[in-house]
């Protein structure tokens, strides 16, 4: 994993550095001891023998080093662990690493810190520290922890033991040792806010625990809470301690016996509660459960309130939350290099600006110089101008006797010019009103002829209609004709018959009482008409 190589890479280099020698590569007999107890701690075997037959060389650089753990050390573990498992992994890999060079790393005149607060200060160290080429040989690498981080550390260290911070003298410290290598930080820190005699030694272990708990523990925040029972509604005072993944709490201070641990995530969240009594109380809503938790003031409640949020705002990735801090605070020292830098460009701009302004302020000089010179001329040249100018002026004077003449022979003209304008507008008028009348009898002599020939084509569908009419008239003639020629046969047939033919006479003799309608298409006979003939005639007959 390669974010786990990433948060262990300056300790592996501190184990690095006091195995090399003065070519700064070390050999791979040392190497496989070193690679080999890290494999044991991240349940891997056997991964130091693939040193062998990396390289040709007996002899391995820093990042010929760095290049086999990542691929053929961390590249087997999950691509995905939780945040307690990274932890856990940097704190073994870190011991290991300080085994290595705890022999070079703790030398020191007059030491003051014991060697496991070493231990957890060389800790934070490689936690907020850069690894960086060497200034002297770009192929080498040194771990450097820049002023504004040891600043961090040492505020935290001086506020955990009482005393009073100075940032102007850090500053100033900062500034006259630049880049603070282990050995510097450590003397430092040891030299500077630690060297007073009425400190006790088990006051500096338990300021250096704190800072520890606080950038590698990441601890947010701890102390006494109450907290409300499951089963019981009791409120129990318990030791809490507050980190981005969880909330654990304890029986006592000593963190020996855990009660209880709630995980936390992006998905929880903390708002405060009524309640009864002096307990001032607060609810942890998490996807599972809700938790109640008291406190003995109001200021406390809104303290844990604010670094429960933080918790739960910090609590999403596998990284932990001092490193997001640190990256943060480079982006913001970043940030402020650049703007630095658009500052310092800003002010030479400035003053190259400046510098042009002076040279175009001393060609102006030159030219006013040059211009007082020709103002001279010009007032020479202007009593020149002033004779010329008084017979200019007399000149104009003629010249306006003759433009008032010119005048008065121009208004004349304008009058009769005006009166023919007068007239030219009377006679436009006239040709407008005959254009009017002539196109008004236009579009009348227009109207007219759309009627003849509505009336012609009237005209003719008329005489269409009639010869139409005569045709059908002529047809139901012939029709008649047709018909009576019809009925005449068969009176002759009926009375050619077997005795049926008196009846064919009553036929007959009825059909010849009946009348006929004409119509277009035939000739109808109304045969009630005709029983009602035959029916007369039996009458008669009886």
């Amino acid at each position: 994993m390669s974010a786990l190589l990433k948060n262990v890479t300056n300790c592996i280099w501190h184990a690095f550095d006091s195995l090399q020698n003065k070519a700064a590569v070390v050999h791979k007999s040392k190497l496989k001891v070193l690679t080999a107890n890290i494999g044991t701690l991240l349940d891997l075997y056997g991964v130091e023998k693939g040193l062998d037959h990396f390289k040709s060389s007996q002899e391995l650089s820093f990042d010929e080093f760095r290049y086999y753990l990542q691929h053929e050390v961390f590249s087997s573990l999950p691509k995905t662990m939780t945040l307690p498992v990274i932890r856990d992994y940097e704190k073994k890999i870190s011991e290991v690493c300080w085994l290595v060079c705890r022999k070079n790393l703790v030398l020191r005149d007059k030491p003051i810190f014991s060697d496991d607060s070493v231990l957890k200060l060389f800790r934070i160290y490689c936690l907020l520290a850069d690894l960086v080429q060497d200034a002297d040989n770009t192929e080498h690498y040194v771990v450097v922890l820049q002023p504004s981080e040891a600043g961090i550390v040492a505020e935290q260290l001086v506020h955990c033991l009482g005393l009073r911070w100075d940032a102007a003298d850090w500053d100033a410290l900062g500034t006259s040792i630049g880049h603070f290598k282990w050995a510097a930080f450590l003397a430092v820190l040891e030299a500077k806010y630690c060297c007073d005699q009425q400190l006790h030694s088990k006051a500096l272990v338990e300021a250096v625990d704190e800072i520890y708990d606080v950038f590698i523990e990441d601890i947010i925040k701890k102390g006494y809470l109450f907290k409300r029972g499951y089963l019981l509604p009791t409120m129990r005072e318990y030791w809490c301690v507050l980190q981005p993944c969880a909330l654990t709490y304890y029986k006592s201070s000593s963190q020996k016996e855990q009660c209880g641990r709630i995980n936390i995530d992006e998905y929880c969240s903390v708002e405060a509660s009524a309640g009864e009594g002096k307990i001032q109380r607060f609810q942890l809503v998490t996807p599972d459960r809700t938790y109640e938790f008291g406190t003995q003031d109001h200021k406390s409640r809104l303290q844990w309130i604010s670094a429960v949020r933080q918790a739960t705002a910090v609590s999403g990735g596998a990284e932990g939350y001092q490193r997001k801090a640190r990256a943060c605070r480079r982006g913001a020292g970043a940030r402020r290099e650049r703007e630095a830098r658009d500052a310092r460009a800003r002010l030479q701009h400035e003053v190259r600006a400046r510098l042009a302004a002076e040279a175009q302020a001393q060609e102006l000089a030159e030219l006013a110089q040059q211009d007082n010179k020709k103002l001279e001329e010009l007032k020479s040249a202007q009593t020149e101008l002033e004779k010329l100018l008084q017979e200019e002026i007399q000149a104009k004077r003629d010249e306006e006797i003759v433009r008032a003449l010119q005048a008065r022979v121009l208004a004349e003209e304008w009058e009769r010019r005006e009166e023919l304008e007068r007239l030219q507008e009377e006679q436009n008028r006239m040709l407008e009103e005959e254009r009017l009348k002539r196109k008004r009898f236009e579009m009348l002599q227009a109207e007219k002829e759309e009627q003849y020939r509505e009336a012609e084509k009237r005209l003719k569908e008329l005489e269409q209609e009639k010869q139409r009419l005569d045709d059908e008239l002529k047809a139901a003639q012939e029709k008649i004709n047709k018909t009576e020629l019809t009925a005449k046969a068969l009176h002759v047939q009926l009375r050619d018959m077997n005795p049926v033919l008196r009846n064919g006479e009553r036929v007959r003799r009825a059909i010849s009482f009946v009348p006929t309608t004409k119509s277009s298409s035939d000739t109808l006979i109304d045969v009630r008409a005709i029983r009602h003939v035959m029916a007369m005639d039996d009458d008669e007959k009886v």
